[in-house]
């Protein structure tokens, strides 16, 4: 058993990722990020929670962009095929639930 605090964890570079667990196929990571990540579409479900600092999570529906303000506590679910790329403003840490492998 262990506990982690996720403030105490600062990545070398932007998503850098501290493997938590891997359960049946999902990984449970705690990332940390001072810089955006990359428009991608996960291969399977993504549930990312906010732990410290926000994060504009940036979405397309239907051919239009849209911004989500994410802040300590909330939730942000993407179902498979849903494109979105994560902007922190400034420091951040997010435990990120996906199937193992995904971008």
């Amino acid at each position: 058993m262990r506990k982690i605090t996720a403030r105490d964890f600062t990545g070398t570079a932007a998503w850098d990722a501290l493997p938590i667990e891997q359960i049946e196929g999902a990984t449970l990571r705690l990332h940390w990020s001072d810089a955006p990540y990359k428009w991608h579409i996960n291969d399977g479900p993504e549930v990312f929670v906010v732990l410290d600092g926000e994060v504009d999570m940036h979405i397309r529906k239907e051919g239009r962009e849209e911004v989500l303000r994410l802040k300590v506590g909330d939730i942000f679910h993407a179902e498979n095929g849903d494109e979105h790329l994560a902007r922190p403003d400034g420091p951040m840490r997010a435990l990120v639930i996906e199937k193992a492998g995904s971008v």
